[in-house]
């Protein structure tokens, strides 16, 4: 008998790690491109924010849009599913912005 995959596990396969989330939360409004990524997400690498872009990219959450001139440009931006993620995302934001005192809390003793 195979057992089904919790939803839960099956989305933080997609969504989990560090960065994705931060990454997905910077496109939510309008493509960007690589380097204002990287700047916006710092102290995140350049081998990292690829590595992240391209698990997404293959997730079909985020979009690569190759602009064909020189320097060469590229732009990534949320794909239909990862819009989808969007209530989500502001549900999380809602939850972390009704806890930010307790976050701090905790983050300050994690320092200590």
């Amino acid at each position: 008998m195979t057992k089904c995959k919790s939803p839960v596990v099956n989305a933080l396969k997609l969504i989990g790690g560090k960065w994705k989330i931060a990454i997905i939360y910077n496109l939510r409004a309008e493509p960007i491109r690589f380097g204002e990524l990287k700047r916006i997400l710092s102290p995140i690498t350049q081998q990292m924010l690829t590595k992240q872009l391209r698990e997404l990219e293959r997730d079909l959450l985020i979009r690569r849009k190759v602009f064909e001139v020189i320097p060469p440009r590229v732009e990534y931006s949320l794909t239909e599913f990862g819009q989808s993620f969007m209530p989500v995302m502001n549900s999380l934001c809602q939850w972390s912005s009704e806890h930010e005192d307790l976050m701090e809390t905790l983050s300050d003793a994690e320092l200590s």
